[in-house]
């Protein structure tokens, strides 16, 4: 049970496990059949107006996750089925962002470790 983080724009490998794109829209130049994506949770993705503000701004992270973490949990169905499908095996969080350190995906996975180590307490 691991919960890893994928560009979209990188290759897909067997450890993967299920691959689940975490963007509210597709990544720009990936076909769909290549990017053997098996769950595209849209709900998981910040809203608009919060990537927008957000902007991979690295002064604005540690903001941009709180209020990220009150929208999803707004959404506990997604987490819901993130934290069911960690726990049967590896996940792999696909994103589009270029910057790998500040974006949703990375957020994501720390919520939902978060859930899945308290539910273990």
């Amino acid at each position: 049970m691991a919960i890893a983080l994928k560009r979209a724009y990188d290759p897909p490998s067997k450890g993967d496990g299920t691959r689940i794109l975490v963007d509210r829209l597709w990544p720009r130049g990936i076909k769909k059949d290549s990017a053997q994506i098996d769950l595209w949770l849209k709900e998981a993705a910040p809203s608009s107006e919060l990537r927008t503000w957000f902007a991979h701004d690295p002064v604005k992270w540690r903001t941009f996750k709180a209020r990220y973490f009150r929208e999803l949990a707004d959404h506990p169905e997604v987490l819901s089925e993130l934290v069911r499908r960690a726990r049967r095996g590896n996940v792999t969080l696909v994103y589009a962002a270029r910057d790998t350190r500040y974006n949703n995906a990375v957020a994501l996975k720390a919520f939902v470790e978060k859930k899945l180590h308290s539910d273990h307490k």
